[in-house]
């Protein structure tokens, strides 16, 4: 338990200055997704990644998105369980993390409005729908035409 929080630590320093995997562009959305979730310090499941490339900045910011949600569910949402979900869809990325943890995430706090300005860049839009006791469901739309 105590290396996979300092491998949630490191990840999460990674994410502060603006770092991603190696893997993301060696391999792909899809592999990166994947080496998250079997990181991550809650179990977590990977129930879709697109097979293709995507265009690099939309790969990256996919990327940041699941890594932030996971590491927001391992450190203030005491989840139990994460799924993770990521489709291309009407020329669009559509990223889901889904946790069952304590709900109340605030989209206005700095990790989530850091993201939503990330994914915005982009063209896209992040939502947030957190009730309290509900668990966190995080999507990020990201145009990838």
């Amino acid at each position: 338990m105590v290396e996979e929080f300092r491998a949630a630590l490191a990840e999460l320093r990674d994410l502060a200055r603006g770092l991603h995997p190696a893997l993301l562009d060696a391999e792909g959305l899809a592999a990166a997704l994947d080496a998250l979730v079997q990181r991550s310090p809650v179990p977590a499941v990977l129930t879709g990644a697109p097979a293709g490339r995507l265009p690099a900045p939309v790969e990256r910011a996919a990327w940041f998105v699941v890594a932030e949600a996971l590491t927001n569910a391992a450190r203030h949402a005491r989840a139990d369980r994460v799924e993770v979900g990521a489709q291309v869809t009407g020329g669009q990325l559509v990223v889901t993390v889904r946790d069952d943890g304590a709900g109340g995430a605030d989209p206005a706090g700095q990790g989530l409005r850091g993201l939503a300005d990330r994914v915005a860049a982009l063209d896209g839009s992040l939502a947030v729908h957190s009730p309290a006791g509900g668990g966190t469901v995080v999507t990020a739309t990201l145009p990838c035409g």
